[in-house]
């Protein structure tokens, strides 16, 4: 009996102590910060010093540091940066770092796990040294934060006690910033007109306008069988029938090469119409 009571004593405390919620001792925190177009999010724990001597004393120089606490740090990118000279594809990655007095070794992982210590057996996807910078004023809890940012640039601050690691990103949106640049000051393109004008001939708004719009599009050799269909069908309602059956006679062509046998019909139906 005695130990029947003992076990249900400790089962009932196992349940209270899996529905006791209490602070973390290194809470959690998660930073999201725009790089130029993309998105770069940090989430780690932050463990504090406690009036203990960290580097050279709690975290050894020369072992393996999971650079937080209680699980695996990840950083999150939504396109490709480049860290320290080195490209990085846009996911997810983790690193080790291995500090010394004077610089540290900082290991890149594809993260896979929140368990750090899968990491250790694994190949790292980049290895570079960075040296440390002295802070004068004691970091008491482990901050990684952006620092130094750019239009195309950011700096990962990494501080603890009164050291410091500095790591670059960099990325490299140039291209797709002017093209993006280039294409608006060029002004509405085939695919936009060609919208506007679907607009006003469906809901019958403004039938010249439509018609003004696709043949913007329309007037180009490389006109596509349902946007040159749409030309013939908006003469049509305006009713110039010369025009509206010259025009079906090419979207036909068009729709005949297309293969679509709805628009070839739809052409057909335009010109019997107007015979």
């Amino acid at each position: 009996m005695k130990t029947y009571i003992i076990v249900a004593f400790m089962l009932v405390n196992a349940g209270l102590l899996a529905q006791l919620k209490v602070p973390s001792l290194s809470p959690k925190t998660k930073l999201n910060q725009n790089i130029g177009l993309s998105i770069a999010t940090i989430d780690y724990s932050r463990p504090s010093k406690k009036g203990r001597k960290i580097f050279g004393g709690l975290l050894p120089y020369g072992e393996v540091w999971r650079t937080g606490a209680n699980s695996a740090t990840k950083f999150s990118f939504s396109k490709e940066v480049v860290i320290n000279g080195q490209k990085f594809p846009k996911g997810d990655y983790s690193l080790l770092t291995i500090p010394e007095k004077n610089s540290w070794t900082i290991k890149w992982y594809g993260y896979s796990s929140s368990n750090w210590n899968t990491y250790k057996k694994q190949k790292p996807f980049t290895t570079f040294n960075l040296p440390v910078e002295s802070v004068s004023e004691s970091v008491e809890s482990l901050a990684i934060r952006f620092q130094n940012i750019t239009l195309n640039s950011a700096d990962v601050y990494i501080e603890w006690e009164n050291s410091r690691i500095i790591i670059p990103v960099k990325v490299n949106e140039e291209e797709e910033i002017i093209a993006s640049i280039d294409k608006e000051l060029s002004g509405p393109s085939s695919s936009d007109y060609f919208r506007a004008a679907l607009y006003y001939h469906e809901t019958k708004t403004d039938l010249n306008k439509a018609l003004t719009y696709i043949q913007k599009v329309t007037k180009s050799d490389k006109a596509l069988f349902f946007q040159v269909t749409r030309e013939a069908l908006i003469l049509k309602d305006l009713n110039r029938r010369k025009e509206a059956v010259k025009v079906a006679k090419r979207a036909l062509q068009l729709s005949k090469e297309a293969k679509n046998k709805d628009f070839v019909k739809i052409n057909n139906d335009i010109i019997a119409i107007f015979k």
